[in-house]
């Protein structure tokens, strides 16, 4: 099984939007965040197919789900509650259970959680040793998904890496 991990594309200033008296979950992408993740998605699709997209149920994560389901339509679209802030990764690998070991996964959740659900899925520790930028991504491979120490890494790209793939010819 393949995992695409993808960090939430570029969102609004958590502070001005707490000022608006709204609930963080509902911040959603600025119009930058947007573009540049539409370029991302293309750099993508150079990389990899993508069978099922899971996203947290916070709106910026929803929104660059939704791009990510543009550039590859053939793929489905869902929300995956494991993957909200603070849920850990042990239920992300619960909820990988039910995923066709053959699919090629992406999924789109936030950071502190995604460096920690990659540093468990590849060495067993929740111990982060690595930050993802605002829509970079990271591959990894599992031969039998689900558990601590599961996977490798494949790769990881930085936005602007993930842009300038989509330019290439």
């Amino acid at each position: 099984m393949q995992i695409l991990i993808i960090r939430h594309a570029l969102a609004e200033d958590r502070e001005t939007f707490a000022r608006r008296d709204q609930d963080d979950d509902l911040r959603p992408l600025t119009k930058k965040g947007r573009t540049r993740m539409k370029r991302n998605a293309m750099g993508l699709t150079r990389l990899t197919n993508i069978d099922l997209v899971g996203h947290s149920p916070l709106v910026r994560a929803v929104q660059t789900a939704g791009i990510i389901g543009e550039a590859y339509p053939d793929a489905r679209v869902m929300e995956v509650p494991e993957l909200a802030p603070g849920r850990g990764p042990e239920t992300v690998a619960h909820w990988l259970g039910f995923v066709s070991r053959d699919a090629n996964l992406a999924m789109v959740g936030h950071e502190p959680d995604l460096g920690e659900l990659v540093a468990w899925f590849c060495t067993g520790v929740a111990a982060p040793f690595m930050h993802l930028k605002k829509g970079a991504a990271v591959m990894l491979r599992c031969e039998r998904p689900g558990g601590p120490g599961c996977a490798e890494l494949e790769w990881a790209m930085t936005p602007r890496q993930l842009r300038l793939l989509a330019s290439c010819p």
